[in-house]
């Protein structure tokens, strides 16, 4: 399946709408702005192999990672990350074979990482303000970002990463949320990722129970509201394979 190519426009929320035809708009963050001009055809082109295939079959596979994963344990005890972050880092790693040009090992950490902070904000505001009216700028999420962004620069130094390589990864979690636009390809990747594990089955049953939402209901949100929030065309690929299978798997068409 291929999303149609078009220059440039509101792909994502909160972009300027209104600009000339092949020009990136002006959204007021110069390497948002940058970003958007490199990358001017939306959904972007894949450069290399799209994989559509149930991820199930394809895990995050780099054992160069376990040691973060195990430095992180606690930080994957909330609010599912534990399910989250691994399928998440399993649609980045399909993602960076996608995008060669991306910092691979830059999009792998900072994806392990991006949700970390869940694990030390106050946990009953989670759901009740993380989920619910305009929570992507809900108070909780900001704070979330942030909490992360300390896990990254806590965990990170001793297993060897450079001040720099961290900063880049804080930059990434640091407004994966709450801020409407990417600011690179690798910021873009971790964002599409973020969002392609909820069209696995395994994402769908647990983060419809975050928004109160039966799968059907849900599901009818991920293609409305979350697949034109993707800013590659592999991600509109691997989302509308997994949302036929999980669509067909729970008989959404039926029970509803």
């Amino acid at each position: 399946m291929s999303t149609p190519k078009t220059p440039f426009a509101p792909a994502e929320p909160g972009i300027a709408a209104g600009s000339a035809p092949g020009t990136a708009p002006d959204t007021g963050d110069a390497l948002a702005d940058a970003f958007a001009a490199e990358y001017s055809v939306r959904p972007i082109p894949a450069a290399g192999p799209v994989d559509t295939t149930p991820i199930t079959g394809t895990p995050a596979a780099l054992d160069s990672l376990d040691a973060l994963w195990k430095a992180v344990v606690h930080e994957t005890r909330t609010r599912g990350n534990d399910i989250h972050l691994p399928i998440s880092l399993a649609f980045a790693e399909r993602l960076c074979r996608a995008y060669p040009d991306a910092d691979a090992d830059l999009v792998r950490v900072a994806t392990l990482l991006h949700d970390t902070g869940w694990a030390h904000v106050d946990e009953s505001r989670i759901i009740s303000e993380g989920f619910t009216g305009d929570w992507r700028k809900a108070a909780i999420r900001y704070e979330h970002e942030q909490q992360g962004c300390d896990v990254a620069r806590r965990v990170l130094p001793a297993l060897g990463y450079s001040t720099e390589f961290i900063e880049r990864v804080c930059e990434i979690i640091d407004g994966h949320d709450t801020r409407p636009v990417a600011r690179s390809l690798e910021d873009a990747l971790m964002r599409d990722a973020d969002r392609l594990w909820r069209f696995d089955r395994a994402g769908i049953a647990l983060a419809s129970s975050w928004f109160g939402m039966d799968p059907a209901t849900y599901t009818d949100r991920l293609a409305t509201e979350i697949v034109p929030e993707l800013i590659t065309q592999a991600a509109h690929d691997m989302a509308a394979a997994d949302l036929n299978r999980s669509n067909a798997l729970l008989k959404t068409a039926v029970i509803r």
